[in-house]
């Protein structure tokens, strides 16, 4: 069993008596990482089987007399329902045995869909439930195979816990393997001559098979050039309408989709930076889809290093904000955005996290300049009292002072 980073606030977490909701993309572990927590004598509803899922929907009283079946003991038995938001009626039983004896069960619900959820108006038991999130994983769970001969810890504030490092950690990967073939446990703990057909059949299967229903999509054919379009746009500012006018839909239904993937927890929202005082900045957002071995497969290219060497830089950037993204969700809330004025100013990413604000650059440089700071240094200025430093994410070799307020910063040590 690999180490995640989320295992073992979880672990202390499902102790408590509440329902656990653990939300987030196929494919990230979610089931896994439950299983190895709880007990064996645990019941099991795995709802991602026909044939069980199918024994639920018809009977919903079904689960009701499984869960009273059980036998009580002390600290509570736990249940677990895999995929649960397809069986929607489940969760007004868990509030029922909830209410009535918050001791005897401790429930855990693993979902992928928001939006199934939503659209059946599933009770997600408000006041009795922490809700969990699960994503591909993060650097401190696949360290990486360069050394960056430096051994300082990472200066954001974004860090794996101090005292505490990955006893089993995933296998080590360059820096053009994680932009190739991404961050899904099954892609990195798979071989290497499977990866990329992995990584297709999840873009056929899981991003269109069950996007298409989620959506009851009618124009298959415009649904699928709008999630190629999506994925090979994904890192850069979303302008609906263009991608409504080459996907021929509608500006509602493009917009409708872009929420769709956010839904299902492939999609990453990076909202424009509206805290400052200048005129001339850009409103609209940027999208990221949730992992880069599946951008490639949905974007209809070959998850390979070869794609990479194409055009590394934005791919970099990309790996960089989904990395930044990640840990602040395990790290409970904050916000990503970017900063880009009409006149070219950037700054790639914001992190506003526990009250301070943190600028990022991206280069894909090895040789990171003075004047690579310039925009990250306007942006202190305009943020005294909130942003302290700022950050150029590289591959320089070790961390560099470039002004006393940015320091540009190997990936490793991110």
């Amino acid at each position: 069993m690999f180490d995640r980073w989320v295992a073992a606030t979880l672990r202390e977490k499902l102790t408590r008596p509440f329902v656990h909701l653990v939300f987030g993309a196929r494919q990230t572990g979610k089931s896994t990482l439950i299983r190895s927590l709880l007990p064996e004598d645990a019941l099991v509803i795995n709802l991602a089987n026909p044939i069980e899922r199918s024994l639920h929907l018809a009977d919903p009283g079904r689960f009701l007399v499984d869960c009273r079946a059980l036998k009580p003991k002390a600290g509570g038995r736990f249940v677990f329902v895999d995929e649960a938001q397809t069986a929607p009626a489940i969760f007004d039983a868990v509030q029922t045995l909830y209410d009535g004896d918050k001791q005897r069960w401790r429930f855990v619900l693993c979902g992928s869909s928001a939006r199934k959820l939503r659209r059946t108006g599933a009770n997600l038991l408000p006041g009795r439930s922490f809700l969990h999130r699960l994503m591909p994983l993060v650097l401190a769970e696949q360290p990486p195979s360069e050394d960056p001969n430096s051994d300082a810890e990472s200066p954001l504030p974004l860090a794996w816990p101090k005292g505490r490092t990955p006893d089993h950690p995933f296998r080590s990967w360059a820096l053009d393997e994680r932009l190739a073939w991404g961050a899904l446990p099954g892609i990195v703990a798979a071989e290497e001559k499977d990866r990329a057909d992995l990584l297709q059949a999840f873009a056929a299967v899981h991003l269109e098979e069950e996007m298409r229903r989620e959506a009851m999509v009618n124009d298959w054919g415009a649904f699928l050039r709008f999630l190629r379009l999506a994925a090979m746009e994904s890192g850069q500012i979303v302008n609906y309408s263009a991608v409504a006018q080459q996907t021929g839909l509608s500006l509602p239904t493009v917009k409708n989709y872009y929420q769709l993937l956010e839904d299902m927890y492939v999609g990453v929202p990076v909202s424009a930076w509206s805290g400052s005082q200048r005129k001339n900045l850009m409103s609209a957002g940027k999208f990221l889809l949730f992992d880069l071995g599946i951008r490639h497969a949905a974007a209809g290219l070959r998850p390979a290093i070869e794609t990479v060497q194409a055009n590394p830089g934005p791919l970099f950037e990309q790996w960089v904000g989904l990395e930044l993204w990640r840990r602040l969700h395990y790290l409970g809330g904050g916000g990503l955005h970017y900063l880009r004025t009409y006149a070219g100013a950037e700054v790639d990413f914001i992190v506003e996290h526990e009250g301070q604000l943190i600028p990022v650059e991206v280069k894909w440089s090895e040789n990171p300049a003075p004047g690579d700071a310039r925009h990250l240094l306007t942006f202190l200025d305009e943020n005294r009292k909130r942003a302290k430093r700022g950050f150029i994410v590289c591959r320089c070799r070790r961390p560099m002072q470039l002004h006393d307020r940015v320091m540009a910063i190997p990936w490793q040590c991110l």
